[in-house]
């Protein structure tokens, strides 16, 4: 794991100038925040900084402005959330950059909070422009990044500006991302399982090809399986999601997994078509019906990756295993979620999940809160997983 500062090496603040890059861009409608999570995630570092007498400056971007001003993407509503989320009067400033910025700057008073515009109305932000890092920049003393859902993104506010900023932190958000994730697989406890499901191997083949090289045993579910079993020659059917392209790929990857096992389903579900109120049936797969949808994988490969979870000290999971979004087809997701919070809460296994599906399933299994920890970022957890250096993070090493 990268050698990083954390709001704890910071030392005497009061009257310090902080930025910290935050990832605001929350679920709302109508101009309703309609879920705090990341506000609520977020408020333990604004808290911190502020009680310590820091001059805190809140930035975010929010959807996607295309480098303009549009009202619709204004953050003001954001405010009310943040200031709930952390008992501070935070003062909202229409720009981010400019004459606006500088004065409301000017005007704070050691424990003030304020809260910039949308990063993404200007376009220097997502072109990592040098003089709008600059600008950013400017008269800041501390950057503390606690955005690592967005550390994937080499711009501005996420990487470019921190050269010019004296001091550089992870804000605790991002801290315990990055402590996470090295439980799982930068120094992991072994042995060490990574369950991927999905439905396609194309957008995820850099993450197999990493984990196979870093896990002990790799359990592939979802539809991203499919093309795993007719890569071993299997006949999968006009049902299946099967990428004709890539199983030369799977072939190449199950041939190189060296020391890690590679476990595919045994048994699938399938029904007449995909949609809800569908009957389930079992097959082999040796033994799968021509024409039929496949939604789920089976009992027998429940149990099997359950079997394989209860040998491992480490996991690290991201996509559901089947249709989850469709009952009955969630059901070796669920059954999965739950044999992992068992495990996690009787102390045999350190389970770190992420990814937009993967924290759907475990919230809709009600096992969310039971793992060791579970990451809201997308992107950035993928590329993460991938082995590839984040921006957002390279910015942080000391």
């Amino acid at each position: 794991m990268a050698n990083f500062n954390t709001l704890d090496d910071l030392g005497d603040i009061k009257g310090k100038i902080v930025f910290i890059r935050a990832d605001l861009n929350v679920p709302a409608k109508n101009g309703v925040v309609t879920d705090t999570t990341r506000i609520d995630r977020f408020a333990p570092t604004l808290t911190t900084l502020a009680d310590k007498g820091a001059k805190v400056i809140v930035t975010s971007h929010f959807g996607r402005p295309d480098g303009e001003k549009k009202p619709e993407f204004s953050m003001a509503f954001i405010v009310p959330e943040l200031e709930k989320a952390t008992g501070k009067t935070i003062t909202f400033v229409d720009d981010c950059i400019g004459p606006k910025v500088d004065e409301a700057v000017a005007n704070m008073k050691d424990g003030d909070v304020i809260m910039l515009e949308n990063l993404r109305f200007y376009a220097g932000e997502e072109e990592n422009d040098a003089e709008f890092c600059k600008t950013l920049a400017k008269g800041v003393d501390i950057y503390v990044n606690d955005a690592f859902s967005t550390a994937h993104r080499a711009h501005a506010s996420t990487a470019g500006m921190a050269q010019y900023v004296p001091m550089r932190v992870a804000g605790r958000l991002m801290q315990a991302e990055l402590e996470a994730l090295d439980k799982a697989l930068g120094n992991p406890v072994h042995p060490v399982a990574a369950l991927v499901g999905g439905s396609k191997v194309s957008t995820k083949l850099d993450l197999l090809g990493n984990l196979v090289k870093k896990v002990d045993y790799l359990l592939i579910g979802g539809g991203m399986a499919h093309t795993f079993l007719a890569a071993k020659g299997i006949p999968m059917g006009e049902g299946s999601l099967v990428e004709p392209a890539m199983i030369d790929t799977a072939k190449e990857i199950m041939a190189n997994a060296g020391n890690c096992k590679i476990v595919l389903p045994t048994d699938l579900i399938w029904a007449e078509e995909f949609g809800e109120g569908q009957e389930p049936h079992v097959a082999s797969v040796d033994a799968l019906p021509a024409g039929k949808v496949l939604l789920d994988i089976g009992p027998e490969a429940t149990a099997l990756f359950i079997e394989t979870l209860n040998e491992c000290k480490t996991l690290i999971w991201n996509g559901p295993v089947g249709a989850f979004e469709i009952k009955p087809f969630d059901t070796a997701t669920n059954a999965i979620a739950m044999a992992v919070s068992e495990l996690t809460k009787e102390g045999k296994l350190t389970s770190v999940a992420g990814g937009g599906d993967t924290v759907s399933a475990l919230k809709k299994a009600g096992v969310k809160k039971d793992l060791t920890y579970v990451s809201a970022a997308g992107g950035a957890f993928l590329e993460w997983m991938e082995g590839k250096q984040l921006p957002g993070v390279k910015v942080l090493e000391k």
